[in-house]
């Protein structure tokens, strides 16, 4: 069979081939972004795969079906990018990867966390330019802080674990609390009071109607003066516009961002000869207290052999008519697009 791989990167092709081998799939892998234009590129291919930056709305979905596409394999967890009404109605089921590596994400959070708080990517600018001052890069102790986990599903629950090894006092926000994170000391809050007690507030939480913007101006307003916070969940959690005016009034001390709202447009290609047109971003940029990687925190070898695996695996189980009922994902839990 054919396996239509949409946002193919180089990163990922050694993984992805050597999971085709053994499994006897072909791979078609296209550079470009699943879009209406590109859509065409995976006529004959039953199956197509697409990661967080492409477009699965209807009108690409109706071309792949007219092509003969029955399955959509995505290579990430979420979905919000998919309009999962579309896709029930072209009768293409939607399989994703449920976990590849929690630890992946997670410790890319702790990186944030720690990078910020120390400053290390000002300190790397200034060695390099044989600037050894230290006026500006002053710290604070992560041992005995607040951490605030809005989020404690796997990756949550890893985040939890690594906070608590550095002494931190961690609290989370969750409507379905995790008896692990219960059982490691974590005390469940409102979302209200883990805001106002938190000295660090890391998302770890799908976009979903109920958190889309849930880092609102109002929320912003209830954190802790000076706090940092940390999103590696999806964009569209936090309101950038309120977050930029927090920036703006010194309310906010510092943020460290893996997503972004309008990441589509930005992540995951070389945009450096080009004119940045998101006036949003490119504000976000300026403050010298905010830290921004382009969708990396899964980027690890053990994430990467993880997506590969299960991906091919969706693709061929479904020709054989047995995709794993976890991996599919739920028509019902429609969510609107960021």
């Amino acid at each position: 069979m054919r396996l239509a791989v949409f946002s193919h990167r180089e990163y990922e092709r050694a993984f992805l081939e050597a999971e085709a081998r053994g499994a006897g799939v072909e791979l078609l892998p296209i550079p470009a972004a699943l879009s209406p234009l590109t859509a065409p590129l995976a006529a004959g291919c039953p199956a197509v795969s697409v990661f967080v930056g492409d477009d699965a709305s209807a009108g690409p979905l109706r071309i792949l079906a007219e092509g003969g596409t029955r399955l959509l394999a995505l290579r990430c967890a979420g979905f919000n990018h998919v309009d999962l009404a579309a896709a029930a109605g072209l009768g293409m089921p939607v399989a994703r990867v449920p976990a590849y590596s929690p630890h992946a994400v997670a410790e890319h959070a702790v990186a944030l966390m720690l990078t910020l708080n120390r400053k290390v990517h000002r300190a790397f600018n200034r060695v390099r330019e044989q600037d050894f001052s230290l006026d500006g890069l002053t710290g604070f102790d992560m041992h005995g802080k607040t951490a605030g986990i809005v989020g404690t599903g796997q990756i949550g629950e890893v985040a939890c674990r690594i906070l608590l090894g550095f002494g931190c006092r961690v609290i989370a926000f969750d409507p379905v609390r995790n008896p692990r994170c219960e059982a490691m000391g974590v005390r469940y809050q409102p979302v209200e009071t883990l805001l106002g007690e938190s000295d660090i507030v890391s998302l770890h939480c799908p976009l979903t109607p109920a958190t889309r913007h849930l880092i609102d101006r109002q929320a912003i307003a209830s954190m802790r003066p000076g706090a940092m916070l940390i999103n590696t969940s999806r964009g569209a959690v936090i309101d950038t516009k309120a977050l930029i005016d927090a920036l703006k009034a010194g309310h906010v001390g510092s943020v460290g961002l893996d997503v972004y709202e309008e990441e589509a447009d930005l992540f995951f290609r070389d945009l450096s000869e080009a004119v940045i047109q998101d006036d949003v971003f490119v504000r976000l940029m300026t403050f010298p207290n905010v830290l921004i990687t382009a969708h990396q925190a899964f980027l690890t070898r053990e994430a990467l052999g993880a997506i590969a695996a299960t991906t091919v695996r969706n693709a061929v189980d479904h020709a054989k008519g047995r995709v794993a009922t976890e991996n599919l994902v739920d028509a019902s839990r429609i969510i609107p697009r960021a």
